[in-house]
């Protein structure tokens, strides 16, 4: 790179050349000067441990009561005990070198808990449900919003709001949802994270006695129930949510007038903007001859409008899924894992 910067900088100029490289012309001068002018090598003055001393080091560090410690709390423990080996920099830099430089406490492991990967092809294939808090009129005082949505449509198909997490109420309103919507055993799955009501053995008991599959998300694994958790982002990010709720009347009728307004009026993006109702109901196609008739008449007045031709609406997607599976689409299906 240095001998084509020079055959630039003998026609343009040392400026203009090392701009047009990318080299700062400090550089471009200590790499063309003479070995003998180039800076030396950092040398370390004689403090460098010995290789006998960097095992020493790695031999401390291995041992059992230091092993899930990091460098600084082993620094201190030998301090104490009247040793000193060398800093916490250089421990880090010997465990570096040894390729140990990663996390270092015994913590608890989730390799064996299988990814979620869930596929809604129709509304009432899969729901999901979760619960979040909603802050009451004074400080420590919450109202829990249980909601279900299908992950299809968007659509919430049932929510109850309360003054306590309760599996019994948990169980109840998925109960009377499955009822509403005329669920068939065996035809739907309902996914949520880990929490207590949601892993309870009476939401469990319920499902089974359903006919209904209960798959969890991973541990720590938000992304993996991104639907209700977008659902309550909506929810609280609307402009008119209060800081507060006064009462948990107060709270139900603005969960009242969202619900409302979310299923029936909201255009979502993520269904190509209809509205939740309009898919988990069949009104896509009706809703779509309107948009397309609208189009084809701007078409026809103002051609010169649309440069790539006659527009087209966008349908929703006929697929969504939780976790979609990124292995070779030409390999045999596998089973969707269920983690009960």
């Amino acid at each position: 790179m240095t001998a084509i910067v020079r055959e630039a900088a003998a026609v343009v100029g040392e400026r203009e050349a090392c701009r047009a490289f990318g080299m700062s012309r400090s550089s471009y001068r200590r790499w063309s000067a003479p070995m003998c002018n180039r800076p030396a090598r950092r040398r370390s003055g004689g403090r460098a441990l010995s290789p006998g001393e960097r095992a020493e080091v790695l031999s401390v560090l291995h041992e059992p009561h230091f092993a899930d410690l990091p460098p600084a709390q082993v620094h201190a423990s030998l301090l104490e005990a009247g040793k000193h080996l060398c800093s916490v920099r250089t421990m880090y830099r010997i465990l570096d070198a040894a390729g140990e430089n990663a996390e270092r406490r015994d913590i608890r492991r989730y390799a064996d808990v299988v990814k979620p990967e869930l596929l809604a092809s129709r509304p009432n294939e899969l729901w999901s449900w979760d619960i979040t808090k909603l802050h009451g009129p004074t400080k420590w005082t919450y109202y829990y919003l249980y909601v279900i949505i299908d992950v299809y449509s968007r659509y919430i198909v049932g929510w109850m709001l309360a003054t306590k997490e309760s599996q019994t109420l948990a169980a109840k309103l998925i109960h009377t949802t499955c009822l509403k919507q005329g669920v068939e055993p065996g035809t739907l799955t309902l996914h949520a994270d880990r929490g207590s009501s949601m892993s309870s053995k009476c939401v469990a008991f319920l499902c089974a006695d359903l006919g209904v599959t209960k798959t969890h998300s991973r541990p720590y694994q938000s992304n993996d129930n991104p639907y209700s958790e977008s659902g309550f982002k909506t929810l609280k990010y609307r402009p008119d949510f209060p800081d507060r709720f006064g009462s948990i009347e107060h709270a139900r009728d603005f969960v009242v007038d969202f619900v409302a307004w979310y299923n029936h009026k909201h255009h979502h993006s993520g269904l190509a903007m209809f509205t939740p109702n309009d898919v988990h109901h069949g009104l896509v196609e009706e809703k779509i001859e309107l948009r397309a008739a609208a189009l084809r008449k701007a078409y026809a007045q103002h051609p010169e409008r649309f440069p790539n031709g006659a527009p087209t609406v966008k349908r929703p997607p006929k697929e969504v899924w939780i976790n979609k599976p990124t292995r070779n689409p030409n390999a045999h299906p596998q089973p969707t894992p269920v983690i009960h």
